[in-house]
């Protein structure tokens, strides 16, 4: 049987565009302040209105692409940022394709962190500051939350579903800037130390695209952190990284 009978033959991987609570963490980082505030679950944060327009210019990309490059199916994020991203970009892009949810694509859970700044951190729980140094970001588990490695365990998960059920087609995965970086992880076999590289040099943006395509019985990286087609429509290129998750 052909490798690509029994695997996707290529995975474009985007994250979500900006949300109200990128917004918020960014301007809490500005202002020194130790709590982001938001007030909705961080299942539940929507979309910024830069953020729909990102995921308008995302579908016009999607609609301008040849028609056998297009997605075949979409496997998102249940997470309502994830959700408004998918759906308005196939609208935009005029795609009648099924939309699977599913949670192993959630971003990661930060426990007793959640909503604090790294100064935050630092000030309400200077232990998980020192923890955190010294582990670094793959295996820092916050209490009640989830290290790199376990959220790499669960798209393992995922990915061995999604590789059954896709077989051999195009698919379109809205996802979070943690879970982008460690698909790559996963798909390319890099190594903790390749990971951090690529983290240390650069962000995934809201609305960018990552492309791997299946190529001699591997995954092959072909595009990272595009945001052109938010250039070519105006659409504001935004950068902001997960909460709690700097400054170590």
């Amino acid at each position: 049987m052909s490798v690509l009978a029994t695997t996707p033959t290529s995975l474009v991987l985007v994250r979500h565009g900006e949300s109200v609570g990128n917004v918020a963490a960014s301007r809490a980082e500005r202002e020194e302040a130790l709590v982001v505030d938001v007030t909705t679950r961080d299942a539940d944060t929507p979309l910024s209105e830069r953020g729909e327009d990102q995921a308008r210019a995302l579908g016009a990309w999607l609609a301008g692409l040849p028609a056998d490059d297009r997605p075949e199916v979409v496997w998102c994020s249940p997470y309502v940022r994830a959700q408004q991203t998918a759906l308005l970009a196939l609208g935009e892009a005029g795609l009648d394709v099924p939309v699977h949810l599913d949670e192993r694509l959630r971003d990661r859970e930060l426990g007793i962190l959640d909503r604090l700044t790294w100064r935050g951190v630092r000030a309400r729980h200077p232990e998980e500051a020192e923890r955190r140094r010294h582990l670094g970001k793959m295996y820092h588990r916050p209490p009640g939350g989830e290290s790199w490695a376990d959220v790499a365990l669960r798209l393992r998960a995922a990915l061995g579903d999604l590789q059954r059920r896709e077989a051999g087609r195009r698919v379109l995965v809205v996802s979070h800037d943690a879970v982008v970086m460690l698909l790559r992880y996963v798909l390319e076999e890099l190594t903790e130390d390749e990971l951090m590289t690529v983290v240390r040099e650069r962000s995934v943006r809201n609305a960018s695209v990552t492309r791997l395509d299946r190529v001699d019985d591997a995954w092959r990286l072909g595009l990272f952190d595009d945001v052109a087609h938010l250039a070519e429509l105006d659409a504001t290129i935004t950068e902001h990284e997960g909460t709690g998750d700097t400054g170590g």
